[in-house]
């Protein structure tokens, strides 16, 4: 059994709005590479931000816990290397020839667990509210 803290739903939230202004006003300074990272980045914290936000009432606790160290620790930590690398490649500090498509080959890995994580977080909502009657 797992022996963690749920999160402070403020404070999560509070957090969440400190990361949408910080992008929004980024947004309007990176170049486009590190834009295509920063935005792919950004949705992954999204889905993050779901993971936590369903921990609560999740059926499985252990295994809810486990798929949140794992995306924070693998996927998302993953995609703040990625970022960081782009960034330090874009100030022309590290120059590595091959550098792009490592970077396009790890956004799509990333972009990929999101969406499978997107996806099983929605069918856990699902079976937890049950199914959507009549499209409402």
């Amino acid at each position: 059994m797992a022996t963690t803290t749920i999160a402070d739903p403020a404070l999560l939230d509070s957090a969440k709005e400190a990361w949408t202004d910080e992008y929004s006003q980024a947004q309007m300074v990176l170049t486009r590479d590190v834009l295509d990272v920063a935005s792919a980045l950004n949705r992954a914290l999204g889905v993050g931000y779901s993971v936590v936000k369903q921990l609560p009432g999740s059926p499985d606790l252990d295994a809810a816990y486990r798929r949140a160290r794992r995306w924070f620790g693998k996927s998302l930590s993953d995609g703040v290397y990625l970022l960081r690398v782009t960034l330090r490649h874009d100030l022309g500090v590290d120059t590595e020839p091959r550098f792009e498509q490592t970077r396009i080959q790890m956004l799509i890995t990333l972009d990929s667990a999101r969406d499978d994580l997107a996806r099983l977080l929605a069918a856990e909502r699902v079976q937890a509210t049950g199914p959507v009657v009549g499209g409402r």
